[in-house]
């Protein structure tokens, strides 16, 4: 049975690349989300195995939609995906409650590595 993911960035190209990436190698990408409220909400739906999640969004952002997804499921797998220079943002999601972070511009091989790190 393939693993459901949710994607989460503001960023529709980004999004496109991820749910590509994912739904190559195996992964059903059963939703997809703007801002870090509708990422919370679509995790309460759709009860996805892992969130990738972008970090800097508007309404809420990726550290808050982690901490908010948290509260809801405290086993919940979301892997942060940031672009470069974002150190410190990145640190806060892992504190959080991140599994690991993957960086923008997207290596195919290095979202496999940690979608299947995450899931393990």
């Amino acid at each position: 049975m393939a693993y459901k993911v949710l994607v989460v960035d503001d960023a529709g190209f980004m999004r496109m690349m991820i749910k590509d990436i994912l739904s190559k190698n195996g992964y059903q990408v059963v939703g997809e989300a703007e801002n870090g409220q509708k990422a919370v909400k679509k995790y309460q739906e759709l009860k996805p195995d892992i969130v990738t999640m972008d970090i800097t969004m508007p309404e809420l952002d990726g550290i808050g939609a982690v901490k908010e997804i948290k509260k809801i499921d405290p086993n919940a797998r979301i892997l942060m995906c940031s672009a470069m220079g974002q150190q410190a943002m990145v640190i806060d999601a892992i504190q959080a409650g991140a599994k690991d972070f993957i960086v923008k511009p997207f290596k195919p091989e290095r979202v496999l590595e940690a979608v299947t790190k995450a899931l393990a």
